[in-house]
This record gives C-alpha cells, structure tokens and sequence, in this order.
C-alpha cells in the first residue's frame, strides 16, 4: 500500500476517536468558562446597581446604624458603614439670591484739552521760513474715557455702594441691572480716603444686598466674589479670607482690608465680597498683581467700614471723622527695644498738635499707644484706620507705655481743623 494510502487509512479509521475526545474536552472548557463570566458579570452588577434599585435610598443609609463586628449571627464583620454627605446646591443658593443686587457700573469722563493749530504753519516748508512758534488758533478738543466697574444694591430705594476710583471725575454714570434695566445714577457722595462711593438711581421693584458683620470674620472662611470682571457681569468667583487686617497697600488713606484668595480681576472693583450665610462682608477694592490680572492676592473693604461711611454721607453729605492731633511712625523692633517692650506692636507718637485733644489728654512725644478702648494695636497704620472711626465727641481709651510704665489716658474727639485759605492770585 502506498504511503499516501496508508496515511489516509490512519485519518479514516484511527482519528476519529480523538478528534470526538478532544472536541469534548475543548466544550466542557469553554461552558466552564462562560459560566465563570457569567457569574463574575453577576456579581459586578450587583455591586455596582445603585441603592435606590434595590429599594434602599442613601438617606435610609446613612440613618442606619453602624453593625458591630462579631455580633451578628455568624456573619462575617465587615467595616462600619460611612454615612453619606446630605445632597446640596453647592452655592447655587446664594449666588441666586445676591447675584441681582450686583451691578454693573460703567461712567464717563470727559478730558478737554486745546491744541494750537494751523493750516499753513504745521507745513515744514513754511516753518523753515517763519519758525514753529506761530499759530493762527487753538482748536479746543474732547476725549471720551469709559470706566466699568462693579456695584451693590443696599436697599430698596436705589442706593448702591462702589468703588470712588470706579466713578472719579465721571461726567456720567449708568448702571445695569441683572434683568437688563440701564439706569442713569447720581453721585451721592463720595469718600476718597477709604476709596468709596455711593450712587443713587431711581426705579421700582429694586433688589437689595444684606450687609453683614464684617468683625466676625476668620481667616480661611469660605467667601464668594461678586462683580462684572472685563464687563462679564453676572460672575461670582470663590475663596477663602487669607488674611484680616491688612494695611500699608497704597490703594486709600485709612486702609483696614480683607485678603482674599478669591478671583478679583479688572471690573470687579466695587463689587461685593460675601460669606456662605449671603451676607455682603466687603466691596472688592484692589488686587496685588505683576500681570495686573488676577494672581490669588484680592482685597475688599470691610462691610463695618462700608456701612459707617455710606450712613455718613448719606446723613451729612460727608465723612464725619473725629481728630486726635497726633503724629505717628511705625514701632520697630530696635525702637522696641529701646523702649523695654517686649515686641514692636504698637504706635510711637512722634508728634503733637498744641492745641489737639490728645495734648490735652496729657499724651506726650516719645509715648507708645499699645491698645485702644481695651484691643490690642499692631502698628501705626491700624491705630490711624480704627482712630478715623471714630465721630467728634466720641471718647477713646488709649493704652500707654511711657519710661517703663503702663497706664490709659482718655481722649475725646475733637472736629477736625478747616485747611488753610489759599490765596487768590490777582
């Protein structure tokens, strides 16, 4: 028999009882492994069905109390159930409710300035004959410089506190409301040692912000900033305080601002600083930047200090601020040392008004002023702030150091002296 017979014998009559073993084997391998996958996949989904399939919400979760371990009936322990966050709007909530009593505020300010123009004399080829310092008339000339800025509704009949920088020697100021009202706004007053301003517009059915208690707050609370950064109005950004206090920026004159970490960027100023409870604790102010956008260091005015300045000019048309007649220069370390005190908080008096309420007091060149009405001074620069605070005819305890010795000197307020007349130039 052939080879190629033989071959094909082998295949017909001896294989076929291993083919028909082999197949078997292979089917039982691949039900197994079907049936493993099936169970797996089962198992999957079982886990990762959501409770609400099952019939169990996570408010029944997180209610029910934690098993011991090893107290069941023959269960294995397994770790204690970790209660699930109640569901929440985030700060929708908030935003909601102050978003409409933030404003956009957008003035004008006219610059005039006069050129001396003529038609023939401007020609090179008639100056090199008459020289350039003949002119037939001056031509008088406008430029037209908008400012946008942020602002807050404070109440109903239309007052809204901003910024004194957003509206400076604006000719004409317009506000835009959340539901897309424009209103033309008069200037109420304006305080330009605390960099505030207070606009007054007409219309009904005005919102209004909540100023809260700016003297509550701690650093690393969480605060939302409300304005109209680049004219994009309607944004609210969020943060924390970084720090209270602060002075010796540059911005204003009596300088007492909260540090935020909070996006603050141009257009925000004027805008309102808030707090998780949706009350107004400061008017975004400035912001500390290379770029001169926004680079995490953002501060905002105080609510308290906001509040006494707008019912101040609202009242009297001006900022009523008690005078002292003192001269002050910041407490260093050596100067400290010379004093025999044990740190550099505080204010050195350096100089005195004759006549002022704090000679009157007793007060004298060389004294340290540590505290006032009973709370500690850091510097000379919040002494200043806190002082213009205070309204003539208050009283104010001052703590002393004085030749090794501590001790109060009452001060009371006095009017501030009228500058001195300028002369008229005849």
């Amino acid at each position: 028999m052939a080879s190629g017979e033989l071959r094909s014998e082998w295949f017909g009559r001896s294989s076929w009882p291993a083919v028909l073993w082999l197949s078997t084997i292979l089917l039982l391998a691949a039900g197994a492994l079907a049936g493993a996958g099936a169970a797996f996949f089962l198992t999957r989904t079982q886990r990762g069905a959501p409770r609400e399939a099952a019939g169990v919400s996570p408010e029944s979760v997180a209610a029910a109390p934690a098993t011991s371990p090893g107290r069941d009936s023959g269960s294995t322990p397994g770790p204690a159930t970790v209660p699930l966050p109640p569901r929440g709007d985030g700060y929708a909530s908030i935003a909601k409710a102050v978003m409409p009593a933030v404003v956009n505020v957008s003035s004008v300010h006219v610059i005039r300035t006069y050129e001396r123009y003529s038609p023939f004399l401007n020609d090179p080829f008639f100056q090199q004959f008459f020289g350039g310092g003949m002119y037939d008339y001056v031509v008088p000339r406008e430029r037209r410089e908008l400012s946008l800025g942020s602002g807050v509704l404070v109440d109903e009949q239309g007052t809204i506190l901003t910024n004194h920088h957003v509206i400076e020697q604006a000719s004409e100021v317009k506000v835009s409301l959340s539901d897309g009202r424009e209103l033309k706004a008069r200037i109420a007053g304006v305080d330009p040692r605390t960099d505030l301003a207070v606009l007054r517009v007409d219309g009904g059915g005005l919102p209004k912000a909540v100023l809260g208690n700016s003297d509550g707050l701690e650093v690393g609370d969480v605060v939302l900033a409300f304005g109209n950064p680049f004219g994009l109005g309607g944004t609210v950004t969020m943060g924390i305080v970084s720090a209270i206090g602060r002075g010796n920026i540059g911005v204003a004159d009596y300088e007492d601002f909260i540090q935020t970490d909070a996006a603050i960027n141009p257009g925000n100023s004027g805008g309102a600083l808030v707090n998780t409870r949706g009350e107004v604790i400061g008017i975004n102010t400035a912001i500390l930047s290379r770029s001169g956008g926004y680079q995490g260091v953002g501060f905002a005015i105080p609510s308290n200090m906001a509040r006494e300045v707008l019912e101040s000019l609202l009242r009297h048309g001006r900022v009523l601020r008690g005078y002292v007649g003192l001269g002050l220069q910041r407490l260093t370390p050596d100067l400290a040392r010379s004093f025999g005190l044990p740190d550099a908080r505080g204010a050195l008096v350096t100089a005195l008004d004759p006549d002022g309420p704090a000679a009157e007091a007793g007060l004298r060149r060389g004294d340290v002023i540590l505290s006032l009405r009973g709370r500690p001074i850091a510097s000379d620069e919040e002494l200043r702030t806190q002082m213009s605070r205070l309204k003539p005819g208050e009283r104010a305890s001052l703590g002393v150091a004085r030749d090794g010795r501590r001790f109060n000197v009452e001060v009371v307020l006095g009017e501030p002296p009228e500058p001195p007349a300028r002369r008229s130039r005849g």
